[in-house]
This record gives C-alpha cells, sequence and structure tokens, in this order.
C-alpha cells in the first residue's frame, strides 16, 4: 500500500452522512457519562461514525509475503517485503513467488485473538489486506484460484473467521485492495501482457475477469464494512475507478472509499504512508502508520514504537483533525509478535483512562503541536496532552483568549483542581512537579462558552527544552517552501517540510511569541553537501553566524546563542550568505538558557 508512485492521486471530497436503522444498539461500556453512550449509540448506524468519531483503527499488512520474512533466496532484503517481486527487493520471479503459496500454513491464525488485540488497544474497526500487490487472495475468492483456500494447505477463509469476530466484539471491519496493481495476473499494472499461453491481455481483461469480480466478493461476502481501502491507483482510467465506487456504494451503503481510489473519487483523504501532517488539515483524511518499520512482516525489524509514541502520533493526528490506522504485520504462522501486544495494550489502557481524548475529539484550535505537547477539543473543553512534563510547576499555553472556568488534572473519572494565572497574553497553570501519568498527563480545561479564541502564532515557551519551529510556519522570501519525501529503507517513507534557493539571497522569517527576556542555544535542521554559513538573526539586532557541515539527511546544527531583550512579538530570520547550492533547511530550533 506504499505510495511509491508521483502520479498517484490522492482523492478528497466532503463527506455526506447516510443515516441507515440500527437493528440492535449495542451497549458501550468503554463511553464515558451516560448523555455521551446515549449520544454514540444514536450515532451507530450512520456511514462513516467509527471513522469521524473513532478516530483510531488497525491496519493489517499479511500475505504470502508474510511466510517470507524479507527473505528470498536465503537472502534478506531491507524495506517492504510485499514488493518482493520489484527490482528494488528482491527482483522475485514471479512463479517462484506464486509457489511459496504451497507452504503457506498459518496455524496459529487466531481471529479472535487479532480482533480482541484491537479491542484492548481501544482501536475502533480493522482494515485487513484481501489483495496485495502480489494478486494472491487472503481469503475464498471464486473467480481466481490463486487464493488462501484454494492454492494453501491452510484452506480456510481468514477472512470470514475476521469479520465474525469483529462482529462479535462490536468492531468495525474492512478491506484493503490493491485494484490497479497485480503483479501475477496479465494484462494488470506491473503484469505481463500476456497469458501463460502467449495470448495478449489487456488492463481492460484484468479488471472484468478479476478486479471488478473480487472487489464485487468482498463487499458482498462478509457482512456489513466500515470502508474498502484502494491503493496506488497510478493510471488506472477513470472510468474503472468510478466503476470500484459504484460497486462499492451499492452493494455497501455505509461504507467508506478512501481517496488511493483516484482520481478525487474517495470519501476522504489519505496522507503519505506514516505522515503526520504539521498544521490542521480540513475536511476528512486520514494517517496511515507502522508498529515498527515495516508493513508486512519483516525477521529482522525490532524497531517497535513504544506506546508513549503511538499515543503521540495518535493525539497528533486527532488535534491536526485526522484519524489514525496503525498497522501490524503478522507472521508467516498468524502470530504477532509480543511486543506489538504488549505495546498497544499498553497504549489501550492509556486509552481507556482518558476516552475523551481520543474518541470525538477534535482539532486543536492553536492549528499547530505546542513545545510540551498537543491539544484536542470536546465542545466548551479543551484537553491537553502533555507529552513533556515541565519539572517548574508551571504550564505555560500561549495565546488563549478565551477564559477559562476551571481547569484539572484527569485521574480517570476524577479531576483534580489546579489554579491558573494570567501573565499578559499567557495563561499559566500551577501544575504539580510529579507528573501525574507514568506515559502522558492530560489537563482538562472548561471554557466559558463554545465560542474558543486563541491567538495561534508560534510561541516559545520559556523553559521546555527545545521549541521546534516547522519552515511551513513562516514567510518565505525569495525562496520556496516545499514537502519532501524520501524513503530511509525501500517503503519507509519519511516527511519534511523544508526551504531552498537560500543561497540565492532568500531569507526565511518566523513571527514568535516570547513571554520574557532571555536567551536560546539556536539550532538548524538542515541537509545538503559540504559546508555553509548559516545567519540567523532577529527583529532586536541580535545575530549569531557559523559555518556547518551538511550531510544527506536531516541533522540538527548548533548555530549559536540569541537574547531577546522584551517580551512579546518578534522576527527570527535565517538566511545562507555563503555556500549551499544544495542544502534545505525544514526547522529552526530555540533551547532556552538556564541563568541563576
Amino acid at each position: 500500500m506504499e505510495n511509491l508512485f508521483r502520479n498517484i492521486v490522492y482523492g478528497s471530497m466532503a463527506l455526506t452522512l447516510l443515516t441507515t436503522p440500527v437493528a440492535a444498539q449495542q451497549k458501550m461500556n468503554e463511553m464515558w457519562g451516560n448523555g455521551q453512550q446515549a449520544k454514540e449509540i444514536n450515532k451507530m448506524g450512520e456511514r462513516g461514525h467509527l471513522f469521524e468519531w473513532g478516530n483510531y483503527a488497525m491496519f493489517i499488512h499479511w500475505g504470502l509475503y508474510s511466510q517470507l520474512g524479507n527473505i528470498w533466496n536465503g537472502k534478506t532484503y531491507y524495506g517492504i517485503g510485499e514488493w518482493m517481486m520489484d527490482a528494488n527487493m528482491g527482483n522475485a520471479d514471479k512463479d517462484e513467488y506464486k509457489a511459496v503459496a504451497r507452504s503457506f500454513n498459518p496455524q496459529n491464525f487466531d481471529a479472535m485473538k487479532i480482533a480482541q488485540l484491537a479491542k484492548d488497544a481501544g482501536m475502533k474497526y480493522i482494515i485487513i489486506t484481501s489483495k496485495h500487490h502480489d494478486g494472491f487472495a487472503m481469503y475464498h475468492s471464486q473467480c481466481d484460484k490463486f487464493n488462501i483456500v484454494d492454492s494453501t494447505p491452510f484452506a480456510r477463509d481468514p477472512m470470514k473467521e475476521l469479520s465474525e469476530a469483529c462482529k462479535q466484539l462490536g468492531l468495525g471491519f474492512g478491506f484493503y485492495y490493491s485494484h490497479n496493481q497485480d503483479w501475477t495476473t496479465p494484462g494488470a499494472s506491473g503484469a505481463a501482457k500476456v497469458d501463460a499461453e502467449g495470448n495478449p491481455k489487456t488492463f481492460d481483461d484484468y479488471f472484468h475477469e478479476k478486479c471488478l469480480p473480487q472487489v464485487e466478493e468482498i463487499t458482498r461476502n462478509y457482512g456489513d464494512i466500515e470502508l474498502i481501502w484502494f491503493d496506488t491507483p497510478g493510471n488506472i482510467p477513470q472510468k474503472y475507478a468510478e466503476k470500484l465506487v459504484e460497486v462499492v456504494h451499492r452493494n455497501q451503503p455505509r461504507a467508506l472509499v478512501s481517496g488511493r481510489i483516484g482520481y478525487n473519487l474517495g470519501d476522504y483523504q489519505t496522507l503519505g504512508d506514516m505522515e503526520v501532517p504539521p498544521e490542521n488539515i480540513n475536511g476528512l483524511w486520514e494517517s496511515v502508520d507502522v508498529t515498527n518499520d515495516a508493513w508486512g512482516y519483516a525477521w529482522y525489524d525490532q524497531n517497535w514504537k513504544s506506546p508513549k509514541q503511538i499515543l503521540k502520533y495518535l493525539i497528533s493526528t486527532i488535534a491536526r483533525g485526522g484519524t489514525y490506522m496503525l498497522n501490524i504485520g503478522p507472521d508467516g504462522t498468524g502470530s504477532i509478535p509480543d511486543f506489538v501486544s504488549n505495546t498497544l495494550r499498553t497504549s489501550g489502557k492509556w486509552i481507556a483512562r482518558y476516552p475523551q481524548v481520543i474518541y470525538g475529539a477534535g482539532p486543536s484550535p492553536w492549528q499547530h503541536s505546542l513545545p510540551w505537547g498537543d491539544v484536542v477539543r470536546q465542545e466548551n473543553k479543551l484537553y491537553l496532552a502533555v507529552y513533556e512534563w515541565p519539572a517548574s510547576g508551571k504550564l505555560y499555553l500561549p495565546g488563549l483568549q478565551t477564559e477559562i472556568a476551571s481547569a484539572g488534572i484527569c485521574n480517570g473519572n476524577k479531576i483534580q483542581r489546579i489554579k491558573i494565572v494570567q501573565e499578559g497574553s499567557w495563561t499559566v497553570l500551577q501544575i504539580p512537579f510529579r507528573k501525574p501519568d507514568p506515559i502522558i498527563s492530560v489537563i482538562e480545561l472548561v471554557m466559558k462558552g463554545n465560542e474558543i479564541t486563541v491567538d495561534n502564532t508560534q510561541a516559545l515557551d520559556p523553559e521546555i527544552g527545545t521549541n521546534e519551529l516547522s519552515v511551513i510556519f513562516a514567510e518565505a522570501k525569495d525562496c520556496h517552501v516545499y514537502k519532501s519525501s524520501w524513503m530511509e529503507k525501500f517503503g519507509e517513507w519519511k516527511h519534511e517540510y523544508c526551504v531552498s534557493n537560500l543561497n540565492r539571497g532568500g531569507k526565511i522569517i518566523w513571527t514568535v511569541d516570547v513571554k520574557s527576556p532571555g536567551t536560546y542555544q539556536v539550532e538548524l535542521k538542515v541537509r545538503g553537501n559540504g559546508r555553509v554559513v548559516w545567519k540567523v538573526e532577529t527583529d532586536e539586532g541580535q545575530m549569531a553566524q557559523n559555518q556547518q557541515s551538511a550531510s544527506s539527511i536531516f541533522c540538527k546544527r548548533p548555530i549559536g546563542w540569541i537574547r531577546f531583550d522584551k517580551p512579546g512579538r518578534h522576527t527570527i530570520t535565517v538566511s545562507m550568505p555563503e555556500g549551499g547550492e544544495q542544502a534545505d533547511m525544514s526547522a529552526i530550533s530555540m533551547t532556552p538558557i538556564y541563568f541563576e
């Protein structure tokens, strides 16, 4: 499902909620408060409800590639194992790859165990690969024998089992389906243009003989579907994408179609793989991420996200206005690595303590993260998720213009009241020196009225270790800000907004709010070649200039100290007096220097 093609069209369109009758209203013990519980039960029949309200889902990449675990012909290939037939990975022969099905027998697969893990993690629905780019169906397809029932000794339909387990546990269920790429079916994108007998095959043949019938199957035979997650549309003709959307909406009126169907035909937008945006995005959208570095199982990949990392990505996605879908990759036996289970359950216990931070939560009025963490909203309440707990007993909140009725630290259903002090445009919360929660602490602000007004100018926290300001929040003068996306390993995507052309006389200018006079250590996050001279200056005439080497990856480079003599609004300008023909900058970091 990787975004490997620059010509992929990511679709987005407004979602119209369609209400259907609810046959049975399940008791929702995980909801907080009787009023909220009743409200959400009444919405259970709405199209897109679990996507928009639930905010958190499980993605599962599982297939023949899981049996390989990133090994082909005795050699380990680092990256995304689903692409083992690609020249950038193992360049596996298609017939040899298909033969892997003869030994694929995942006897440890337990649908209820997986569904229970998703529920324990606090996820509201599961999306699983019904067919990836290799063309192998992980369900019992009647139109193509290359499937898990007809081609493997396993001879069971795990999708049927998982859909039923989800239904029993009150989870939503849906499918990933690779509609354009199918490397083992002649005529499809990435496949041969002739069949085994040498007869010519076109995309039209593939579409009508396999793709369309299989989408009919997965939308007819597995009960209610939350959504169908299409992927890598590439240059698929628009008429085919339109036909697939029509089939999904006809067979599953409540189901959403992902934006990666192409041609802006989807019901919501999917960002690039492994991307959490730095600023709020309007409309319905999702971020798709991994628990380690890969989507499918890779034997070597032990670079797991910690419970705190998962929660930070989840909360920050919600705070930007999106939904977070986190992937797991069962191995060839159908087992889930213990580290994944432990991490998801630990983060799930945190969600159970603070469900109001996740379910039904809306985006932050600041429209960006804050130095100590992030903010989500529930009507007239703001929930501050404090990733880095201040040691001074003070938490600084910049630019909040609406009056606070009350403030307190969340502890389950209890609120420990805290004092509030207004210092100019800054709200200062008097908090305990010891952080209340071992992972992420939560503070509730009850506002006076539902209209919450914020000055979202970037602010320099006077205490938190590092204030990192992205170039996306700066004014670009005679230079260009763009989003750079690249792969660390094949298929492991990274994303940074950065500025180019500073070497041609350009400047990048931040407007920041400074609470009180103070000194800051300045670092620039840069990449490039050779030695570059960087200049940082303020509107007060303070300046730091230094030469630093730039490498091929983004790294922080120290520039020097800068002092602000007066509190209030200031500008910080970065330029490049010398060198840097191939140098980009993505952020400036300002770390307060403490003096007694």
